[in-house]
């Protein structure tokens, strides 16, 4: 595996390590999520720099298999450029239906090249 998309990957296993570690101490209970501005933003930095380091691994690697890959690029696009009209329930729906699916397909692709942490 290419080096820089490696460290691009770890990058978005780290990201997501953060969003669980949140999800621990707060709660997985989405009106905590929504009450807690501090706890939203948190998990939008996160979702940048997902959508971020996913958008530098497609121009080394368009074809990389991560699902929704332009979709999480997207994603990163709207948290930035729409932040006025981002919903929690948007964000809560990533970290709920999203962000397990990327993390295991993340692994994945990381395994044969590094031990899992």
């Amino acid at each position: 595996m290419d080096e820089l998309i490696k460290k691009y990957l770890e990058d978005m296993l780290q990201a997501i390590f953060e969003i669980e570690e949140a999800s621990k101490r707060f709660g997985r209970q989405y009106e905590v999520f929504e009450a807690d501005v501090v706890y939203r933003k948190f998990v939008e930095r996160n979702i940048e720099i997902l959508g971020e380091a996913m958008n530098r691994i497609l121009k080394i690697s368009p074809d990389i298999c991560i699902s929704s890959s332009r979709k999480i690029v997207d994603t990163r696009n709207y948290v930035i450029h729409a932040y006025d009209s981002l919903k929690a329930d948007i964000l809560w729906a990533i970290v709920i239906n999203h962000i397990p699916r990327l993390k295991a397909e993340i692994m994945q692709l990381i395994k044969p090249s590094q031990e899992v942490r």
